[in-house]
C-alpha cells in the first residue's frame, strides 16, 4: 500500500483508499470465504446473521450521531436517506427488518436476535468502537468511514450466488437485504467519495480520511475474527452467547 502521508491531490486520495479496499476489505477473510462457498453449516451461518444484526442495528444509530454534527441542512438532507435505508419509511420496511426476516428465515427467534443477547462480546466492542469513532472523531473523517461501501456490491456480488448454490436453506427471498444494498452502496458510496475529494484538502486530512477507512476495515474485520474462532475453530463461545445446537452440526459435518 502507498504512503498515505504524502497523498499530493483528490487523485492520489481515491487511488490510495481503493488500494485499501482491495487489501483490506473483510470479502477477504477466511469466514467469508467460508461462508461463500457453501462450506459452513447452518449453526455457523445462524451465528455469522445473528451477530451482524448487532452491526445492522448500529448503522442508522451511528448515521443519526453524524447527522447531530453537520450544520449544514443539504448534506444532513443527502445523509437522511441512509437512515431510512435501515429504519424503513413510508414506502417500506428498510433493511433492518430485511436482516431480521433473513435470521427469521434461518430458523432463529427474531426477539432473541433483537435483544442481542447472543451476541458475541467481541462483536458488540467492534459495533460500539464504530459508533464511538462517529461520534468523536472530525466530521470528514467520520464521513469517510462509510467508505467501505465502495467495496460492499462486490461482496454482494459474491455473497448471491454463493449462499443460493451452498446451502439449501437459502432461498431467493432471503437475499433481499443484499440485493437492495446493490443499488443504495453504489449511491452512498459516491456521494461520501466526492465529500471526502473535496474537503480533503491537505495531506494530512488525506492521511485521516486514509487511517478512517483503515479503522473500519478492521472493525468488519474484528467481528469476522470473533465469529471465526468461536464457531469454526472451536475456541470457546463465551458464556450466554449464541450456541448452535451440536447435533445438528455434527450431522451437518
Amino acid at each position: 500500500m502507498r504512503d498515505i502521508s504524502t497523498l499530493s491531490c483528490a487523485d492520489d486520495l481515491e487511488a490510495a483508499l481503493r488500494e485499501i479496499g482491495a487489501e483490506r476489505y473483510h470479502n477477504l477473510h477466511p469466514f467469508h470465504r467460508l461462508l461463500h462457498t457453501g462450506r459452513l453449516d447452518k449453526g455457523q451461518v445462524q451465528a455469522w446473521a445473528l451477530n451482524r444484526y448487532l452491526y445492522q442495528s448500529r448503522i442508522p444509530m451511528k448515521d443519526a450521531t453524524l447527522m447531530s454534527r453537520i450544520t449544514d441542512p443539504e448534506l444532513r438532507r443527502n445523509w437522511l436517506v441512509r437512515v431510512l435505508d435501515h429504519d424503513g419509511g413510508p414506502a417500506g420496511e428498510g433493511g433492518i427488518a430485511r436482516w431480521l426476516k433473513l435470521c427469521e428465515w434461518l430458523g432463529l427467534d427474531p426477539a432473541y436476535v433483537k435483544s442481542e443477547q447472543g451476541a458475541l462480546p467481541a462483536t458488540r466492542f467492534a459495533v460500539e468502537a464504530y459508533v464511538h469513532f462517529v461520534r468523536e472523531r472530525s466530521l470528514l473523517e467520520a464521513i469517510a468511514s462509510s467508505l467501505t461501501e465502495l467495496f460492499a456490491p462486490g461482496i454482494h456480488k459474491e455473497r448471491i450466488p454463493g449462499m443460493l448454490a451452498g446451502y439449501d436453506f437459502v432461498s431467493e427471498a432471503m437475499m433481499g437485504y443484499f440485493r437492495h444494498r446493490m443499488d443504495q452502496a453504489p449511491r452512498d458510496a459516491g456521494f461520501a467519495l466526492a465529500y471526502v475529494r473535496e474537503h480533503a484538502d491537505t495531506m494530512e486530512k488525506r492521511r485521516l480520511v486514509c487511517e478512517a477507512l483503515l479503522f473500519k476495515c478492521d472493525v468488519l474485520w474484528a467481528q469476522l475474527d470473533a465469529l471465526h474462532h468461536a464457531y469454526v475453530l472451536d475456541g470457546g463461545i463465551p458464556p450466554g452467547r449464541f450456541a448452535p445446537d451440536r447435533a445438528m452440526r455434527e450431522a451437518a459435518a
